[in-house]
């Protein structure tokens, strides 16, 4: 008899499961709460799957013999509940797409820049002619990959909700950048939960395997104190480089891995600033520890182009700079951003809160920020935080309004940041979308 995969959302890896569950010889029911996008309903139409939006059929989800869940569904979801209680197994997606392939995986979690690493570690790999597929929370479904595609190596960055859902799977290579208060919503409001979700990278490694860790991180560093890490552990940091690992000695960064010592000048990176030397660091171990030739490292760290919607410098409008950092969608994110700004920075802030703690923001805002707009449908938590500091704070709930808004408030020689550290689901699709909204309202300027 055929066993039933159940996919319980029809997004990007939704879809993507549905597709390989089907390769595999199962029987497939997708089922979809929200509304499924036109993009996929067509993809499952065409492809005749059975599927269903706007509701959960209970009596036939809780048939199933696997469930393979979007990460956006909390393990508290009373559907989740009862089927675990039935002793049905709820997997991720990765986690299924794991099981069918043998290609080399390159993992990469961390609560900040964890997609500039895994686009920037992609870029390495695939400009020194491996064959590689970019996956996890960028490129195409991992699983839709592995049923379609013949890879010999992923680089998949990884939220902690995907490692959440994660039992056999195991990185060949695990990095881990760094870990700030993220999503405690989902984890009880205990940071202790969202690092253990972080550390489940290094599941299932062995001493063959690489774990690549930042050692300047005071959470990270604890952590390892703490625990007996199987795999080969190589650390980076912005002091002397160590014996096997990276770090900087007067600008230079410096990695030794095995015998090979790889030096390039920060100042010759593509991307600038402390985060990205780190960024980069962490890129060029896990290229190195796939035997990518050094000047094909260096090469890779000095074309890059970065990341969309990640302190994109995008237009001047009459002198002023617009930048778009609609990624930051947590306190941490937004603190390199602000940090980063050498002019006069009008600051465009706001949107879904996770538990932020603003007052880690104040020092940053009195020295950067010239005015603050909010734009979110409850902005009380932010004007509560920096009403004190004595510089405008303006409310809007539209991206157009916000837009104008910084732009009256901004002068010649300034720029207007947009770093929400929020998520942006009270107006906006996603943090994609919000990018582009703020992209728009700045051509309308």
């Amino acid at each position: 008899m055929k066993r039933l995969a159940v996919i319980l959302g029809a997004a990007e890896s939704g879809v993507g499961a549905a597709i390989l569950a089907r390769k595999q010889g199962f029987d497939v029911f997708i089922s979809d709460f929200g509304t499924i996008k036109e993009k996929y309903r067509k993809e499952l139409t065409d492809r005749q799957f059975d599927f269903e939006e706007g509701r959960h059929s209970e009596e036939k989800i809780l048939n199933a013999d696997l469930v393979i869940k979007s990460p956006g569904i909390p393990d508290k979801a009373p559907l989740i509940v009862k089927l675990k209680e039935k002793g049905v197994p709820v997997i991720s997606e990765i986690e299924f797409g794991g099981r069918y392939t043998s290609a080399k995986k390159i993992c990469i979690t961390g609560s900040n820049g964890k997609t500039t690493t895994t686009l920037l570690t992609y870029h390495m790999l695939e400009k020194a002619g491996y064959n590689v597929g970019l996956a996890g929370n960028v490129g195409q479904s991992f699983a839709w990959q592995v049923a379609e595609k013949e890879f010999d190596y992923y680089v998949i960055e990884l939220s902690s909700f995907q490692l959440d859902g994660m039992v056999d799977f195991k990185a060949d290579i695990a990095v881990l950048l760094n870990i700030t208060p993220d999503h405690l919503d989902r984890y009880n409001y205990n940071m202790q939960n969202y690092v253990d979700s972080k550390f489940r990278i290094t599941q299932n490694q062995t001493a063959e395997d690489v774990f690549i860790w930042c050692s300047d991180d005071p959470v990270l560093k604890l952590e390892m104190e703490k625990r007996k890490i199987v795999p080969h552990c190589v650390p980076f940091g912005l002091g002397l480089p160590p014996a096997e690992g990276a770090g900087v000695i007067d600008n230079n960064m410096i990695i030794n891995w095995k015998q090979n010592i790889f030096t390039m000048s920060i100042l010759d990176i593509a991307l600038q600033g402390n985060h990205n030397t780190y960024n980069s660091m962490a890129a060029g171990i896990s290229g190195m520890a796939v035997n990518i030739r050094n000047e094909m490292v260096r090469e890779s760290m000095a074309d890059f182009k970065g990341v969309e919607h990640r302190l994109e410098r995008f237009l001047k409008v009459h002198g002023i700079e617009f930048i778009n950092d609609s990624k930051a969608t947590n306190i941490n994110s937004t603190w390199y951003a602000l940090e980063s700004m050498s002019q006069p920075t009008v600051w465009i802030v706001g949107g879904i809160d996770k538990g932020n703690d603003y007052t880690q923001l104040t020092e940053l805002v009195k020295k950067k920020v010239k005015a603050i707009v909010c734009l979110g449908k409850d902005n009380s938590k932010i004007m509560e935080a920096f009403k004190h500091i004595g510089i405008d704070v303006v409310e809007t709930q539209s991206m157009p309004d916000a837009v104008r808004s910084a732009y009256y408030l901004a002068r010649n020689g300034d720029t207007v940041l947009l770093s929400p550290a929020c998520a942006s689901f009270d107006l906006f699709e996603n943090y994609e979308d919000r990018g582009y909204q703020f992209k728009n309202a700045v051509k309308e300027l």
